[in-house]
């Protein structure tokens, strides 16, 4: 990759696209050469898209799920607008000169109707549409000059409001085509192609923006000003000129100054930042440009939009600057909401943009994981990158993790950039360049090291004679750092104590400071050492405590740390020291030797598990592995009943919970001991008590869950163990690890003895030891015979998470963990899912284990998100998981998140187990499925055209019926299909399986003629398939017909489907064999079945036509073969 460019300081903002609309664009099927996108619009919930075959898609902007469709038979749609103040009404034009209102009632639930129709402009090409501000009315302008309005009447607004129909009114007819109209408080902007006109709509009073005329499409628009000092003032008007320059107008249309950026614009086009390709910046493209600008719009926040067919402008008019400009090809039409532009371009496709700074644009690639456009942004864009209020949005390390993730091949010079950008990189200000405006203009500071300002005022000042001085001015600042001592209040819970922290050993005489200092800063270098610290201190005494939990309760004494480490023992506990002392070597002596007995017998049983023929021998390998299990139940079983080991391991949670407040209040006691500021200490205080509830509540719910498993005879089932009693040696560890893994598995799929150890058993108890990921691999293989297991391994999993992090990861990882904590409390789904993003690699056992909570929470909404994290998480793991119901959704989901083209292999890929290809597709078949007896008959017979109802897992279901299976597996999903009444399936598997009189029997009952004519449909092959079609048809048509007639199934089959094809009778197959044999066998055909068929006199036509063709055909090939013959004669000559 060549060196990228840097773009001039000038420059702070860029467009970006982040998401792609061509997914979108194809489920709609605008992206075919028939049907297109002409118009689109865009509000706060909606984004619609205008037609050429005259239909309205309404897509809901969260999720971008289609809504609705709006269809008009009066032509394509040429313009839409969405009501500004009620999303509830959108208005349309066709191609014919229609306005239309829509009411789409979606708060009621009810069906969109229209609730005003204009025909004012029939015949003439609407041009523009515009909304008023504040009341349901819409003005109408068209290529003839004329703009009207029309009223719009609603349920809303009144009784019998919706029953009143308003008269069209016409405003005015300007000289020419009107360009663009606008609205705001009360007056109409009208953009002709000649000049521009302000009408007070109340008043009925017009007039004109300037005296010089125009020739071309010119935009207008209103720009509110509403924010900041200029609050309340009356917005202002801008009206395109020719040369590049824009007429800046008062609210009466009085031109203020004329803006200029033909000059401006002579600067190279800022690159689009997008994924379609690489950022491209060249820095020679200097030329002033005269530029027509079609439309004005106004965006963002004080900000003017304006385009061309080939590029994007954005200018900020109140300092006259050109914010930024950029290429973009081929564009029709743009919409406006905010800061977010969306793109129409000449062909069809749609594009989102968004205008945002360059350090907002690389936080957000940095989210999507897009690396090298990132990295390129940051090089291009270093001047907003490395200043320091950018360390809010790409904080360094931020930065240090997109280097990490640059290729060293392929981006070798994009990295050392990258490299120097970071080094120039300046810190997060300490929120003191916030503040510096609040002292006064005649007073200087300083910032001292512990973090207090020190104003210092000049002779004469006010601010000398008011507040005179606290400290004598004489003294340096090193002899009044010796003076203070700073004193600090607890909190109001401490029984109202007073404690005081002398930072160092210096006099107490000096002035004792209570002024709050709420505006001081935490050192950055203190504070993040403190922080370093407090974690450490925490980690490794929880540790420490974990690792004796089976010790006497009596050998524990309190050490209170002080600043060199070094404990003051109290002189009461002074008599027993040395007793305590060889108690805590005699222990410690026998757990080596237990540690040195486990080691041995673990090797003794590695080496023999080596050996192939005791690995491949089920009897051997158990024998093998039930030698070592004494060992180990000795040493890392759990304690007897009794004993002083039991009695601190009994009540697993409530003994973490106890865990969790000893470490609170040690870490407490070594933090107010450090010497920093006290609010360090109230923050640690905070997350640990935090921490604390939020393991609690993990710990109520895995005991919640164990209740669910008990043993057959009744009691509870043993705790699960998630820590090790005694500290392990590392490599000693990794040989447990292997052996209890080895041991769980064989005893799951193996009958044990009563006398052995039960799998179940062994899990909970020996859970710290296994190896997580081929646990759940086994609970995922045995969950049919043994769900259990996979309960445990869930409770397991769901208990102890928190504090085996803790246990293992860095102070970074721990934050993070800590992070994604607080956003599951908080309950918000896409923040969850976005913060699980954001722990990539991930490891599937605590991944499933977020997820599962995400599901307990959210439902089937979690469901259907959790296909992002495939193939760490399989669907084998959420069928475990998830209801029936919501596995499906997930499941289909996943399916259609690939490509058209890949989604059978890829299906054929997850089915693990050839059975579950019959399982999903009874559950398909069982779930938002239509009612049995709409489908079928009393006696099991199709009903007529109960193959048109909708199944809501359709897609996947047509999948499902389509893979490859032997011939048994066919069979069984079409009977499947047969007993549910989907009938499109199982005429697809008769085909199969070549039962091809079945397929056509019901194709009779269900009486549509395009089930054979279809691309998939059962076309007869023979005369004999012909005539046997042709008699069931004759007995079938009478008994379909009074099912049609006496409404056997009602009207409940249209249920938004498309319309279904013909009837199937002896004179339309007569008619589809004459077009595949020829009119004259079709008749002996007929004739042959015994039927007696009057034909109709449009069947004879077609019969008389199709023997002329028949005839043409004949002699054209004749002639043709005739003079082959003579061409080649000529040529043998």
């Amino acid at each position: 990759m060549p060196l990228i460019p840097v773009v001039p300081e000038n420059h702070s903002h860029v467009l970006a696209e982040f998401d792609c609309l061509d997914p979108l664009l194809s489920a709609l099927r605008l992206d075919s050469g028939r049907l297109k996108c002409t118009c689109l619009a865009v509000s706060r919930k909606w984004l619609a898209l205008g037609t050429s075959a005259g239909g309205l898609h309404l897509i809901q902007r969260e999720g971008w799920k289609q809504r609705l469709i709006l269809t008009h038979k009066e032509g394509s749609i040429t313009q839409v607008a969405c009501c500004p103040h009620d999303e509830d009404f959108i208005a349309v034009s066709t191609s014919q000169g229609l306005v239309a209102v829509w009411e789409l009632q979606l708060e009621r639930r009810g069906r969109p109707e229209r609730v005003s129709v204009s025909w004012e402009h029939r015949g003439q090409s609407i041009t523009a549409l515009c909304w008023d501000t504040s009341t349901l009315r819409v003005f109408v302008g068209d290529s003839g000059g004329k703009v009207s309005f029309l009223r719009a009447g609603s349920s809303k607004l009144g009784k019998g409001s919706a029953f009143v129909i308003f008269p069209v009114q016409t405003v005015t007819t300007v000289d020419s085509r009107v360009v663009q109209l606008g609205y705001q408080d009360g007056r109409l902007l009208v953009s002709s192609l000649s000049r521009c006109y302000l009408c007070d709509t109340d008043r009925e009073k017009f007039w004109r923006v300037g005296n010089k005329e125009r020739d071309g499409e010119y935009g207008a628009c209103f720009f509110p000003q509403n924010k900041g000092l200029l609050l309340g003032q009356p917005p202002l008007l801008y009206c395109a000129r020719p040369g590049s320059r824009i007429w800046e107008a008062s609210f009466n249309g009085e031109v203020l100054s004329t803006h200029q950026f033909k000059q401006l614009l002579a600067c190279p086009p800022l690159p689009l930042i997008t994924y379609r390709n690489e950022p491209n910046y060249n820095p020679m493209h200097k030329s002033p440009q005269s530029v027509a600008f079609p439309k004005l719009l106004y965006l963002g926040d004080q900000n003017l939009l304006t385009w061309t067919e080939s590029a994007i402008y954005i200018f900020t008019p109140q300092n006259g600057q050109v914010l930024l400009w950029s290429e973009v090809k081929d564009l029709v039409d743009v919409a406006v909401y905010r800061s977010e532009l969306f793109c129409l371009h000449g062909s069809g496709h749609l594009s989102h943009l968004s205008l945002l700074s360059a350090e907002r644009c690389v936080e957000r690639l940095l989210r999507r994981e897009s690396w090298s456009l990132a990295a390129a942004v940051c090089c291009m864009f270093q001047h907003a990158v490395t200043i320091s209020r950018a360390r809010k949005s790409v904080p360094i390390d931020r930065l240090e993790h997109l280097r990490s993730q640059l290729s060293s091949s392929t981006d070798l010079e994009l990295i050392g950039q990258l490299e120097e950008v970071i080094s120039k990189l300046e810190p997060l200000d300490s929120a003191s360049s916030s503040r510096r405006s609040s002292i006064s203009s005649h007073e200087s500071f300083n910032v001292l090291d512990c973090g207090i300002y020190r104003v210092i005022s000049r002779r004469g000042s006010q601010s000398d004679e008011e507040t005179g001085s606290l400290i004598n001015p004489s003294t340096s600042e090193e002899e009044r750092l010796k003076e203070f001592s700073f004193v600090q209040e607890d909190d109001q819970g401490d029984h109202g104590k007073n404690s005081i922290f002398s930072t160092s050993k210096r006099s107490d005489q000096g002035l004792q400071f209570h002024l709050p200092l709420s505006f001081r800063p935490k050192p950055p270098r203190i504070a993040l050492q403190a922080v370093k610290d407090s974690v450490s201190s925490f980690v490794k005494k929880t540790t420490e405590k974990i690792n004796t939990l089976q010790m006497n309760s009596e050998l524990f004494q309190r050490p209170e740390f002080r600043e060199g480490g070094q404990a003051e023992i109290s002189a009461t506990a002074s008599p027993y020291s040395e007793e305590m002392e060889n108690e805590v070597y005699d222990e410690i002596s026998n757990t080596e030797a237990d540690m040195q007995e486990l080691r041995l017998a673990t090797e003794r049983a590695i080496s023999q598990i080596q050996d192939p023929l005791v690995l491949l021998d089920p009897v051997c390998l158990g024998e093998a592995l039930l030698d070592w299990l004494p060992t180990l139940e000795r040493i890392l079983g759990p304690a007897e009943p009794g004993s002083a080991a039991a009695t601190s391991s009994m009540d697993g949670p409530e003994e973490e919970r106890d865990y969790i407040n000893t470490s609170s209040e040690q870490q407490e006691e070594s933090t107010c001991s450090l010497e920093e500021p006290t609010e360090i200490v109230t923050e640690e205080k905070k997350e640990t008590c935090e921490l604390g509830q939020k393991e609690g509540q993990c710990e109520n719910q895995m005991t919640a869950d164990s209740a669910e498993n008990v043993v057959s005879n009744g009691s509870p089932p043993e705790p699960v163990r998630v820590a090790s009693p005694k500290p392990v040696p590392p490599d000693l560890l990794t040989n447990l690890t292997e052996l209890a893994t080895l041991y769980t598995e064989l005893s799951c799929f193996r009958n044990q003895n009563e006398q052995t150890l039960g799998c179940l058993t062994f899990l909970r108890r020996y859970f710290f030891l296994l190896d997580q990921e081929r646990v759940r691999r086994m609970c995922l293989l045995c969950y049919q015979e043994q769900p259990e297991m996979k309960s445990s391994f869930m409770e397991a999993m769901l208990g102890p998470t928190l504090i085996l992090k803790l246990l293992d990861c860095t102070t970074t990882t721990y934050f993070i963990y800590f992070k994604v904590v607080e956003v599951f409390q908080r309950g918000d789904l896409l923040r969850s899912l976005r913060s699980l993003r954001e722990l990539q690699p991930w490891s599937a056992p605590p991944l499933l284990a977020h997820l599962h909570r995400l599901y307990e929470k959210h439902g089937e909404a979690a469901v259907r998100s959790f296909s992002q994290f495939y193939p760490t998480i399989t669907p084998a793991d959420v069928m475990t998981m998830a209801q029936q119901s919501h596995f499906l959704a997930y499941l289909d989901n996943l399916v259609q998140s690939r490509a058209e083209e890949h989604r059978l292999s890829f299906l054929q890929s997850l089915l693990e187990s050839e059975s579950l290809r019959q399982d999903w597709l009874e559950l398909a078949l069982t779930h938002d499925a239509p009612q049995h007896c709409d489908t079928m008959t009393p006696d099991g017979q199709p009903r007529w055209h109960s193959h048109c109802f909708s199944w809501g897992y359709g897609r996947l279901l047509a999948l499902l019926i389509r893979l490859p299976a032997d011939f048994s597996s066919k069979q069984k999903m079409a009977e499947t299909c047969r007993s549910h009444g989907y009938w499109t399936g199982y005429l697809y598997l008769c085909s199969e399986l070549q039962r091809r009189t079945e397929a056509f029997s019901t194709i009779c009952q269900l009486d549509d003629i395009s089930l054979l004519e279809e691309p998939d449909g059962v076309e007869p092959q023979t005369l004999d398939e012909w005539k046997l079609l042709i008699q069931l048809s004759q007995q079938c048509s009478h008994a379909a017909d009074s099912e049609q007639v006496t409404g056997v199934n009602g009207s409940s089959w249209s249920n938004g489907s498309a319309d279904c094809g013909g009837k199937i009778s002896p004179e339309n197959l007569t008619l589809m064999l004459a077009r595949t044999a020829g009119p004259d066998r079709a008749l002996e055909v007929l004739e042959d079945c015994g039927v007696q068929l009057v034909l109709s006199p449009h069947s004879r036509l077609v019969c008389e036509l199709l023997r002329v063709t028949e005839k043409r055909q004949r002699a054209m090939i004749q002639t043709m073969l005739e003079r082959c013959d003579r061409f080649l004669w000529s040529q043998h000559a």
